[in-house]
């Protein structure tokens, strides 16, 4: 029996469990293998390892650099291994501890030469808003991964939905028209499956080493029969799963962004122009138009600097901005050759007689959203039609007020 791997993440503890305990009771011959980093303080990771019925081992992993998530990473790929080696494991679970997140488990697992067959997030829809609003540093809230580990909440969670081609989505009564319109405008492109919630005791098979650790759980759900047919939450765990082109997706250069919408009181404003920001102007305006959205994200052109192509990300009224490289328009034709085949498409498809893929590509998503405010202040950035005229010579002498940002 050859070995299938899914990894389950996602801040919102209460939707991964359900969905763990939902994949173990509906494959047979299913485990879910999982790191505790909340113990890292004692100077060690816990491995669990469970099926339906309960707990079927635990032990440890000791801090690698003083980093937990460097020992999940050091320890996930032998553990599976060892899982395949058995033959006796259809599919591993990989439960993500709460903040760590799927890209990067993602690809140690396929480095390790293991089939990733399926990306999954769990996601309350009712905690959506107050999760995308949530500026505090994963560390505030015991939550960070290492020492050095600056992330904020907003971000870590907006990285995780994103990146997910399947969003598990707990039966939420909280939830409303808006929360689901917004995970919808979100990620327009993710399949959606139901996940039926409970309470937390009733999450049986899904091993919680702070309360079960001496205790095997009873009363999990009976696994699916062989011969049934799977049902969707199994299906999409075993769809299979592209890890380079999940990667190309995240890239500013190539994402597939959201289109526009407006629809229960959410909008996604798309905003696509060809003249580069003056970057006094612009940077004068990033707390405004940081604080307009849940969420906000893209590529941008900045006139002092008019070959590099920028990542914008804001999440929870923090803003990331950095360089993605050069723009395909001020490489030479024979760099082109080392471009990836995506990035190449993306830009022909964009692709302008003067500027080439230089743009500005912003997408705002929220409930609320001021969309005429926000087109206002994002024109009043762009250089007028003197300052373009005046060419790309006269661009680069603006202060150069991006710079630290960048850490030029």
């Amino acid at each position: 029996m050859s070995l299938s791997v899914v990894i389950v993440g996602g801040l919102h503890a209460e939707a991964r469990r359900a969905t763990v305990a939902r994949l173990l009771a509906d494959v047979p011959g299913s485990v879910v293998l999982h790191h505790d980093l909340g113990t890292a303080a004692a100077g060690t990771v816990v491995r669990t390892l469970s099926d339906a019925t309960g707990l079927l081992s635990a032990g440890e992993a000791p801090l690698v650099n003083d980093c937990a998530c460097c020992a999940l990473r050091e320890d996930l790929v032998p553990e599976l291994r060892r899982l395949a080696a058995t033959g006796l494991t259809r599919l591993a679970v990989v439960e993500l501890w709460d903040s760590v997140e799927p890209k990067a488990m993602v690809e140690v697992v396929a480095a390790g030469g293991l089939t990733v067959t399926g990306v999954i997030t769990a996601v309350d829809p009712a905690l959506l808003l107050p999760y995308l609003g949530n500026g505090d540093d994963l560390a505030e809230r015991g939550l960070a991964a290492a020492a050095t580990d600056r992330r904020t909440v907003a971000e870590t969670f907006a990285r995780q939905l994103e990146y997910a081609p399947v969003l598990a989505v707990l039966d939420s009564p909280e939830a409303d028209d808006g929360d689901r319109e917004l995970l919808a405008q979100l990620h327009p492109t993710a399949r959606q499956v139901p996940v039926q919630g409970g309470h937390s005791g009733d999450l049986t098979g899904v091993f919680q080493p702070s309360a079960d650790l001496a205790v095997r759980p009873s009363g999990a759900p009976a696994p699916a029969p062989e011969g049934a047919r799977p049902s969707p939450l199994a299906r999409a765990a075993l769809a299979g799963f592209d890890v380079e082109a999940a990667a190309a997706a995240q890239h500013p250069a190539c994402a597939l962004l959201p289109a526009e919408a407006d629809a229960h009181g959410v909008s996604t404003l798309v905003w696509h122009r060809r003249r580069p920001f003056h970057p006094e102007r612009l940077f004068a305006a990033l707390e405004d138009l940081t604080c307009a959205a849940a969420r906000s994200r893209g590529r941008f052109w900045l006139a002092d600097k008019p070959d590099v192509l920028l990542h914008w990300d804001a999440a929870g009224g923090a803003l990331c901005v950095e360089s993605a490289g050069p723009w395909l328009a001020s490489l030479p034709d024979a760099a082109w050759d080392l471009v990836p085949p995506v990035r190449r498409a993306a830009a022909a498809l964009d692709w302008h007689a003067e500027h080439g893929d230089c743009c500005q590509h912003l997408v705002f998503t929220s409930p609320g959203l001021d969309r005429d405010g926000l087109e206002r202040l994002l024109e009043s950035c762009l250089l007028t039609d003197t300052e373009y005229a005046a060419g790309r010579i006269a661009w680069q002498r603006f202060p150069p007020v991006f710079d630290a940002f960048l850490e030029v």
